[in-house]
């Protein structure tokens, strides 16, 4: 068992313990503090993700983004344990991955690595002052961004959590292969973590 399994069951059992009215709200005050950031408003091509298990709404920011002309891209699994972005518009047809989460179909003329985006919506179990981020454990999000933590001037795109206040903790352990977060947006407000 992983040291980090106890916090992640717990954090995840806290999320879901929200009502549907609580995780709307919450999505919607994430959506109004991320439009007022210079990530947000630098950003012309914006990923995000489809909220699964309690995780934080990310749908009210991409509509915000959506709404003022942004590029719109939504994480698809890819073949070698990493994220491919494909384009989202609202005639994006949709499919279920390995996991029962919907993704867009994939088209290769639609599709960016993630070094082409300019910020990076993540979803997340935790969190730290620090910016290190417990994911559900798949490792997805820290292989396709391996290469910020290599090549540490390299900050594109920025990764920005969204979460819920309670998903903060004092401190998570580090791996060698965790990529931390640029920022977080909770319902309380953003932070940056000491990178662009």
């Amino acid at each position: 068992m992983n040291a980090r399994d106890p916090l992640r069951r717990d954090l995840r059992r806290r999320r879901a313990a929200l009502s549907q009215a609580e995780r709307t709200h919450a999505g919607c005050l994430v959506a109004k503090h991320l439009i007022h950031t210079p990530w947000f408003r630098a950003a012309r091509n914006i990923a995000g993700y489809l909220a699964v298990g309690g995780e934080l709404d990310a749908w009210p920011a991409l509509l915000a983004a959506h709404r003022v002309g942004k590029r719109i891209f939504l994480p698809v699994l890819a073949p070698d344990g990493r994220l491919w972005f494909q384009r989202w518009t609202t005639n994006t047809p949709m499919r279920h991955n390995r996991f029962g989460i919907a993704e867009p179909a994939a088209s290769a003329n639609r599709r960016l690595e993630g070094r082409a985006l300019d910020l990076v919506l993540t979803p997340l179990v935790g969190f730290d002052r620090h910016g290190n981020r417990l994911g559900m454990g798949g490792g997805f999000y820290d292989r396709t961004f391996a290469y910020q933590r290599l090549l540490p001037n390299w900050k594109r795109p920025a990764l920005i959590g969204l979460a819920y206040d309670f998903q903060e903790v004092e401190a998570l352990p580090c791996e060698a292969w965790d990529v931390p977060l640029a920022g977080i947006v909770t319902p309380a407000g953003a932070r940056r973590f000491g990178v662009p």
